[in-house]
């Protein structure tokens, strides 16, 4: 990877690891996340609407839109899902480390992304980290008497829609620049995902805004902020080595689960991220 692509994609695993520690300490994840959604759109008009105004909304960028904005509703909803039956470190390294082993197959299928032989090490080695680390987790959800379910379930699908829109945005943000793009799909996951949190949770939404509403804010401007740079990582590099770099928030969400959740001993955890990290210093050096 580049060195600019790199940063990019490390500064985004650091938002995106804390936004999610906070997303699972909402009351209820589902309304938390759909106010989420309203928030980011606002943050990124000041940046996004005068590159709309100067170059417009390419008609073959739209599709891409439409679908990112689609595929994003479903990530939303069913990690809401997750985070309201499962543990954070079992439901987390499932969602994640799902697009890290999908993804480079679809990107050499559908984009003829061709990784080297240190490339495809490193993602092998994220792809066990993450296993470890679920497994880990797995055992202490298990011991703890946790119904793990419907968690796996919704995490699975979760990662589904992550390696779904990792590839689909990789080509869209090559058709519109990333930050109106993100704009764009940030204002569509509102539009939908709003109005359907107030008619069918109405009382939860405005539960979790009254006592929650300062890390709403906090969740919708780091979730705005972490992807923009993801997308514009996607410019600079290879789609498998971004999400693979990206998983550096794996290794902090092992740390964030046990030291502020109380989910399992440390030494096992880090053990894992271990092999994570080396993952990721390998793809870091992959051209």
């Amino acid at each position: 990877m580049t060195g600019g692509a790199l940063a990019l994609v490390l500064a985004a695993a650091v938002l995106h690891a804390g936004w999610n520690a906070l997303a699972k300490r909402g009351t209820d994840p589902l309304a938390f996340l759909a106010l989420c959604s309203c928030v980011a759109a606002p943050v990124l008009v000041p940046l996004a609407a005068p590159m709309l105004w100067r170059d417009g909304l390419p008609a073959r960028a739209v599709p891409f839109v439409l679908g990112t904005i689609a595929l994003h509703v479903l990530y939303f909803y069913a990690l809401g899902r997750a985070y309201s039956s499962g543990a954070y470190s079992v439901v987390y390294p499932i969602a994640r480390g799902l697009g890290v082993a999908l993804v480079p197959v679809g990107a050499y299928v559908l984009l003829d992304e061709r990784l080297s032989p240190i490339g495809i090490a490193g993602i092998a080695f994220v792809v066990a980290g993450v296993l470890t680390l679920h497994q880990v987790g797995h055992r202490h959800a298990i011991a703890t008497g946790a119904t793990l379910g419907a968690a796996t379930l919704w995490a699975v699908i979760t990662g589904l829609s992550i390696a779904s829109y990792s590839l689909l945005d990789k080509a869209g943000v090559a058709r519109l620049h990333p930050v109106p793009y993100m704009l764009l799909m940030e204002a569509g996951c509102g539009l939908v995902l709003f109005p359907a949190a107030l008619l069918t949770r109405p009382e939860a939404v405005r539960r979790e805004w009254s006592k929650n509403w300062r890390t709403i804010l906090a969740v919708g401007v780091m979730s705005a902020a972490g992807y923009t740079l993801v997308l514009l990582a996607f410019r600079l590099s290879k789609a498998g080595y971004v999400v693979a770099a990206r998983e550096l928030s794996i290794v902090l969400s092992a740390l964030i689960g046990t030291v502020w959740m109380d989910e399992g001993r440390v030494g096992p955890r880090l053990a894992a991220a271990t092999i994570v990290l080396a993952g990721v210093a390998c793809v870091a050096l992959a051209r």
